[in-house]
């Protein structure tokens, strides 16, 4: 954890700190849970801290610190990753200056032991409601975003799903299956008339 030295050299509360801290946390919490564990770009959590502080080194020892605190509170092991990007120009060839550009990212990885981690974490049973939710949204996304609600069952039944199947062996009804969905806001359905 960052001393609190360190917040001290740069001019900010505990009191500051702390929500800065809770900020960067909430937000990688609910970000991991909404993307299903894709990378969290620096710049977002970045952005967090520096939308009203300007200070220089304060997003680093914030995200340290929300680290730091997941690791405590849940678990979590908050694991940087670092890739290399090659940003185009307008000859179509990256620079040598512009490949050594680093692109850092974050994932949730959890520290628990495997046999605890599938006895009270992992919930097999809600597994066939992970595999609908990919389906659907892999068909949005192939839709390139969007799709109508009409288009989207077109799909589901061509997998043989018909939404009018209220006892289908595994989801139960297929309807009310892709409505879940829509109340968690993993799928938005857009209606044509």
């Amino acid at each position: 954890m960052a001393t609190s030295g360190d917040y001290a050299q740069i001019d900010i509360s505990t009191e500051e700190k702390d929500k800065l801290v809770a900020e960067v946390m909430r937000h990688v919490l609910f970000k991991t849970y909404q993307t299903a564990g894709c990378p969290i770009k620096r710049e977002e959590l970045t952005q967090i801290v520096t939308k009203s502080y300007r200070q220089r080194a304060l997003p680093a020892l914030v995200i340290k610190e929300a680290g730091d605190r997941l690791a405590a509170t849940f678990g979590y092991e908050m694991r940087e990753l670092q890739r290399t990007r090659a940003p185009s120009t307008r000859s179509g060839r990256p620079s040598q200056q512009q490949i050594n550009v680093d692109a850092k990212s974050y994932v949730l990885i959890s520290k628990l032991d495997p046999e605890v981690y599938s006895k009270y974490v992992d919930h097999k049973e809600a597994a066939h409601v992970s595999g609908f939710a990919f389906v659907v949204i892999s068909i949005v996304h192939l839709a390139g975003g969007k799709i109508s609600e009409e288009d989207l069952w077109h799909q589901l039944r061509r997998l043989g799903l018909n939404e009018n199947d209220e006892n289908h062996p595994v989801l139960g009804n297929n309807k009310q299956a892709l409505e879940h969905l829509v109340q968690q806001r993993l799928v938005v359905i857009s209606c044509v008339f």
